[in-house]
């Protein structure tokens, strides 16, 4: 795969290599498969990989992901991407040193267990941490449609999708008029189609993306629910 800024285009269709055909590696390629990418998930219990296979997702190969002889079946010099999935960080961090050393072009991804990924992007490309946006759909679950958080994209900051309290002390007003926080960026107009400006009006009923920091989310709770 060429890389942005080489000349070329990325690459449309991806070869992606995923170490754990678990919960979390195998919803992944069940979304990467929808997007029309290839494939190949390296399981080491003999039924998951049953299991796996029956989904039609991937090309699916029993073993440890962490042995090369293993690693070398997938393609691994030829694929663009590989995921250590597996519910063990040390592994997944195993995995995408010992692929980074077999092709030093392949993009590598891997699960960790603590949301300090410091200490891991040092080795790897990216790093994800399932459980915290896990968490992140519970809570949106837990307080309803009314506020949304929609992206884990961030660090600690939060995108949220606010819709604006009758009573609150915000509604109606333009944003020139209220004091948000420091901290605090309005990014969408209600229709969720233009850039937020100073003369947008915080519509009572409509939705608007927020990005806050934590330390200041609560005041601008107050302002858009009351």
């Amino acid at each position: 795969m060429t890389l942005p800024g080489e000349g070329e285009h990325m690459t449309a269709t991806l070869d992606v290599v995923i170490a754990g055909g678990g919960r979390v590696g195998l919803q992944a390629a069940v979304m990467l498969d929808d997007r029309g990418h290839n494939v190949t998930i390296v399981e080491r219990d003999g039924e998951r990989c049953d299991l796996v296979a029956d989904e039609y997702v991937a090309t699916v190969i029993h073993g440890d992901a962490s042995n090369p002889e293993i690693l070398e079946q997938t393609g691994i010099d030829r694929c663009d991407v590989v995921a250590g999935l597996t519910g063990e960080a040390g592994l997944n961090l195993a995995v995408c040193m010992e692929a980074k050393q077999m092709n030093d072009t392949v993009r590598t991804v891997a699960r960790i267990d603590t949301a300090a990924k410091e200490s891991y992007t040092r080795f790897v490309d990216a790093v994800l941490f399932p459980e915290r946006s896990g968490a992140r759909v519970a809570v949106n679950e837990i307080v309803g449609s009314d506020v949304q958080t929609l992206s884990d994209v961030t660090g600690e900051l939060d995108i949220l999708e606010v819709r604006v309290a009758e009573d609150a002390p915000a509604a109606g007003k333009t944003l020139s008029e209220v004091r948000f926080p420091s901290g605090t960026l309005v990014v969408s107009d209600e229709n969720g189609d233009r850039v937020a400006r100073p003369d947008t009006t915080l519509s009572p009923g409509e939705r608007y993306v927020i990005a806050v920091e934590p330390a200041v989310a609560d005041e601008v709770m107050n302002l858009l629910r009351g």
